[in-house]
């Protein structure tokens, strides 16, 4: 085997590289997903390393100095954050010019021989879904016999390999979670509304839904689910239960669609209730009451949800495949049953205006789950949204982030721009959450529990510090676009 280090490199301040379907970018408040597309590989490979540098706040120096002693370094990179993860690789390479340095993630699953051809220092990417590939690289066999890898040989040329196929049987996949133990710190991983500490990992790949913008399932995972057996999931968190005790607080089942399934995720969350665990996962908003119910009397806390828009046009248009009316009618369930709802939505998708935005607004409040996220329209490659941008000249600038880390903007519709995308999810925050609803919500957890206090402090001073951020990025903007 070679030695071999799985590496999530140092980024942004606050860079959530482990993020899931609609961007990886500096966050509203801190947030750090687990580096689950990392640890599944690392699992896979005796006696490999896992580094995510961002969370645990590690430097280049830091992430160099350990670096030095691998043979084989795979990195997860992103769209947003490629040129910044090219310059860490570049800088192990010229302190270890023998040390293979290769990409995994969505960008290299698309872009393969772009990205080499753009980025000499790397020595390989591997295609789609890598794990395998991973495993194959770190034992050593040759790479004209490995599946699914692109690489740059001895004389400079591009080669590449057939694709390799989706990964058949999920439960032969080894759990995360011994690896998060091994090399994490969970106490460096937060999420806005999960308790603390949480740990987060998927139990299958793929989503049968169709959303135009979302990343994953396009680009890495298909859109079958693919899964492991409820007693597979069960026996692992077994193994969590003994690793942890009762000092995770939340588990979070990053399934794109946990609930897809509806009979696997009872069986599964039977398994949660057994080992008193309390839990959380994602949704769409078409479960209905009966299974709701069963859910939460097995430990469900929360459901992440995404609801994207108040206008049922754009949610025809990206093939949500969800009515507003069924949205509706699933937030009363939610309530009635006490299931706490984190609400996603999407600002700038096809074809926004004005008048959309603030449907979506008035929709959000209506529905008024615990909290939300406002997410820019991201069209990152590999996804038909990004397709549908070039098709119809919806590409306002490069760049899916800021200097600092910020998502911005990078699409524009005829009646609508980027700086008013921008300021629409400002608006979005700033009227969901100055609402008498959400402030006593708040104020409510504050005073039922000292750590949620402590956090809601911390997090409501960097919200505001982000406003101010995005508000003074996109001020500067309007300067350099008179300037021009």
């Amino acid at each position: 085997m070679k030695k071999t280090l799985f590496l999530s490199p140092p980024s942004f301040d606050g860079f959530d590289g482990g993020a899931g379907s609609r961007y990886q970018a500096k966050r509203e408040i801190t947030s750090y997903w687990f580096p689950t597309w990392l640890a599944q590989p690392a699992a896979m490979v005796p006696g490999s390393k896992l580094i995510d540098a961002p969370p645990h706040h590690q430097t280049d120096a830091d992430v160099l100095k350990i670096a030095g002693d691998y043979d084989l370094v795979i990195m997860h990179t992103s769209t947003p954050s490629l040129a910044n993860d090219v310059e860490c690789a570049r800088r192990i390479k010229a302190q270890s010019p023998n040390t293979k340095v290769g990409f995994i993630g969505a960008h290299v699953a698309v872009l393969p021989e772009q990205t080499l051809k753009e980025n000499t220092i790397i020595d390989f990417v591997c295609r789609h879904e890598f794990d395998y590939t991973c495993k194959e690289l770190a034992e050593d066999r040759p790479w004209s016999e490995i599946k699914g890898l692109s690489w740059r040989d001895a004389e400079g040329e591009l080669q590449r390999t057939e694709d390799r196929e989706l990964v058949p049987d999920w439960d032969q996949m080894p759990s995360v979670l011994p690896t998060y133990a091994e090399h994490l710190d969970i106490t460096k991983y937060f999420i806005g509304y999960l308790l603390h500490p949480y740990v987060s990992f998927y139990t299958g790949r793929g989503c049968p839904a169709k959303c135009t913008f979302c990343l994953w399932p396009q680009t890495i995972g298909g859109h079958k689910y693919r899964t492991k057996s409820p007693a597979c999931v069960g026996r692992e968190m077994d193994e969590a239960k003994s690793i942890w005790g009762s000092k995770v607080r939340e588990y979070m089942f990053d399934d794109d669609t946990f609930t897809i399934d509806k009979a696997r995720a009872i069986a599964i969350s039977e398994h949660m209730k057994r080992l008193k665990l309390t839990w959380s996962c994602n949704a769409r908003a078409h479960v209905d009451y009966d299974t709701l119910k069963t859910l939460r009397d097995n430990g469900l806390r929360l459901l992440l949800v995404g609801f994207e828009s108040g206008n049922q046009q754009i949610l025809n248009n990206i093939k949500k495949g969800i009515k507003l009316d069924m949205a509706r009618e699933f937030m009363a369930n939610c309530k009635k049953l006490g299931i706490k709802v984190h609400g996603t939505f999407i600002i700038g998708l096809p074809v926004e205006t004005k008048e959309t935005i603030e449907e979506t607004i008035r929709f959000a409040q209506e529905l008024d789950p615990h909290t939300i996220q406002v997410s820019i329209a991201a069209p990152y490659p590999g996804t038909e949204l990004y397709d549908q941008a070039i098709a119809n000249g919806w590409f306002a600038r490069d760049g899916l982030i800021s200097l600092s880390g910020i998502q911005t903007s990078t699409l524009q519709y005829p009646h609508l721009t980027t700086a008013e995308i921008e300021d629409g999810v400002e608006r979005m925050y700033r009227r969901f959450y100055f609402r008498a609803k959400p402030i006593a919500r708040i104020v409510a957890e504050m005073a039922t529990d000292r750590q949620m206090m402590v956090r809601r402090l911390r997090e409501g001073g960097e919200f505001f510090s982000y406003l101010r951020e995005r508000k003074e990025q996109s001020r500067q903007r309007g300067v350099e676009a008179v300037s021009a």
